[in-house]
């Protein structure tokens, strides 16, 4: 079944955040925390800094009707810093690689920041784009669905 999800960037505030969101909403968290150190290193991936390591790659939570909020720690290492416009993502989890392709297609016409479609170690297809209309856009098809 397919599922959309907002994804919530933060500056080393993820943890804390949603820490706050699980009391608020009265839930809890969907698996565990994953923090950057438990990414398991592969070529190509540069590694993380000593004052990065143990920010949150990935949590989820669920919250009202079905909706869940999912949040990353941007890396300044890597570049990264929140600001309006890239805070938020709406993360699209579609039933079929088909259906992913044929979103993130139309999706990231005239788009900027595009990361391709691509198998990640996690075990989904993944890829995400800011639109022409300045929205970003997270793609995530995994075979478990």
């Amino acid at each position: 079944m397919s599922k959309v999800s907002i994804y919530l960037n933060f500056q080393g505030k993820t943890e804390e955040a949603f820490n706050f969101y699980k009391e608020v909403f009265q839930t809890e968290f969907e698996g565990s925390i994953m923090y950057n150190r438990d990414i398991p290193p592969h070529e190509g991936m540069p590694s993380i800094p000593e004052n990065e390591i143990n920010s949150v790659m990935h949590v989820c939570l669920p919250i009202l009707g079905g909706i869940r909020i999912m949040g990353t720690d941007m890396l300044e290492s890597m570049g990264h810093k929140v600001q309006i416009g890239n805070n938020t993502t709406i993360n699209l989890e579609p039933d079929s690689r088909a259906e992913t392709d044929r979103l993130f297609i139309l999706l990231s016409q005239n788009a900027t920041d595009i990361a391709p479609m691509q198998d990640m170690f996690w075990g989904a297809y993944w890829g995400c784009c800011l639109d022409q209309y300045g929205i970003r856009w997270m793609f995530n098809h995994t075979t478990a669905q």
